[in-house]
């Protein structure tokens, strides 16, 4: 039975490079695979997928307005793909969740998403609600917090280093903007990086 499956973990958790390393594995046995990135993630590029261990790759980009339950998706020339990897799954929206889990069922193509499941509030993406939901296997990926505790939690941090609590639920960046942390950093109200050595800085 072919599958929609969701990885998922806090910020610097190696999603992206899975994501390529599976790619690899796929292409390497001369197997078709589609790689996507959310659009509005354009930190290395448009279109790119990239790791902190330096991989990069080009890709294709989805937004919205993008349907993945088209013909294009499938049938675009050469072989059919052997899988669909999505990256940043967390931007998918609940409908292209949904169109994503049918083609997996329908079609018989596996599809693979990476993503993050909450945000810099602990408030959950839809498209990560919706994966969770739909999802027919669930993989949480692991990092570790500055306390050496496990991270399943996302800080946002300003230019100074200090946390911030209030925002627009989507503001791309990486290291420079947020803090993968346990839940007991995440529920604290560190704000010194004296009394949290490495939180914040």
């Amino acid at each position: 039975m072919t599958k929609l499956y969701f990885r998922y973990a806090a910020m610097n958790a190696g999603k992206s490079t899975a994501l390529l390393q599976t790619a690899h594995n796929y292409e390497e046995r001369g197997m078709r695979v589609r790689l996507f990135t959310a659009a509005l993630d354009e930190r290395g590029g448009s279109g790119l997928i990239g790791s902190r261990l330096g991989l990069t790759r080009q890709v294709e980009t989805f937004g919205p307005d993008t349907e993945f339950d088209a013909p294009w998706l499938l049938d675009s020339g050469g072989p059919r793909p052997a899988c669909i990897l999505i990256d940043e799954a967390q931007f998918l929206t609940p409908a292209q969740v949904r169109q994503l889990h049918r083609l997996a069922h329908q079609e018989r193509v596996p599809v693979l998403c990476w993503g993050l499941r909450s945000d810099f509030q602990g408030k959950a993406f839809p498209g990560a609600a919706e994966l969770l939901t739909l999802a027919d296997d669930l993989e949480e990926m692991k990092t570790i917090c500055a306390c050496a505790r496990k991270a399943s939690m996302n800080l946002r941090i300003d230019a100074q280093g200090r946390r911030v609590k209030d925002g627009e639920q989507v503001l791309i960046g990486g290291n420079e903007r947020y803090r993968a942390v346990c839940p007991n950093c995440f529920y604290s109200e560190f704000e010194d990086p004296a009394r949290a050595p490495g939180l914040f800085g």
